[in-house]
């Protein structure tokens, strides 16, 4: 096909623009059958992240499970919607927040409109790690294929995964496993240890004594008794000293004897008419 089928001009920018903006509105409004009907019948979606090209018969069950999840819910935007001719340029992140610091997914789409329809979309997404407001690219795209998990379908994942251990406080058992989060929260095994591993940059048990460490040092800040602390670690779920006060040295910088003497320090100053 020649660039004749495809004449740009102010027009066709704006026949270009409704029907992008029509299918922007169609996402956050999760309608389904509004965004599969601005779709060409020979459209192709490259998603090079899970380097996958699907075509109309493959997208509605991908788009399901990319739509957001509640109505008007908004992408943060990195530039506005671009559009030229038959083709326009979407930019926004996803972030999450890693052991290493915050965490993004920076999502690029060229989208090109034929017969005000979208005929063709190439949807790019690399993982950045935002440390000390330094950037940098990471690659596990090979990974990313065989899970068949899009960069939306990864926040998702890790959205629900924390949602989950919040409600349930399963981290207070000493023995989770997992296969038991994976089972409940309704992901593979593979998946939870991809997400943990590849992209929040920790293993299964170290994100699992993390949040009993938070729930710890929660207790403290609410006043418990600051003599009991290894009791304290028994009962937040860890199921040995010797990981509890890895943990503790790791988050804090601190050995737990040094950040009980500087909680009292700072109770002292605060109580110094």
């Amino acid at each position: 096909m020649d660039n004749s089928d495809f004449p740009d001009d102010a027009q066709q920018t704006e026949r270009t623009r409704a029907t992008v903006m029509r299918y922007h509105f169609s996402w956050k409004d999760r309608d389904l059958d509004a965004v599969m009907a601005l779709y060409h019948p020979d459209i192709q979606y490259h998603d090079f992240f899970q380097q996958r090209c699907m075509g109309l018969a493959e997208l509605r069950e991908y788009v399901r499970n990319n739509l957001p999840r509640q109505p008007g819910e908004a992408l943060e935007h990195t530039d506005r919607i671009r559009i030229d001719g038959h083709t326009a340029f979407i930019q926004y992140r996803i972030s999450l927040q890693g052991s290493g610091g915050l965490l993004a997914f920076h999502t690029g789409e060229a989208i090109t409109v034929r017969d005000g329809l979208i005929w063709r979309i190439h949807e790019y997404a690399t993982l950045m790690r935002e440390e000390r407001e330094q950037i940098t690219a990471g690659d596990s795209r090979p990974a990313l294929s065989r899970l068949g998990l899009s960069a939306r379908q990864l926040s998702l994942l890790a959205q629900d995964l924390e949602d989950y251990m919040q409600r349930a406080q399963v981290y207070l058992d000493p023995q989770l496993s997992l296969q038991q989060v994976a089972t409940a929260t309704g992901y593979s095994r593979n998946q939870i240890s991809h997400l943990l591993n590849q992209v929040l940059g920790q293993s299964f048990y170290r994100y699992i004594n993390q949040k009993r460490l938070q729930h710890l040092l929660a207790g403290l800040d609410a006043g418990n008794d600051l003599q009991r602390m290894d009791e304290q670690a028994f009962a937040a779920g860890f199921n040995s000293l010797s990981a509890f006060y890895s943990c503790f040295r790791r988050h804090t910088g601190l050995s737990p004897k040094a950040y009980l003497k500087q909680i009292s320090l700072r109770a002292r100053t605060q109580d110094t008419p």
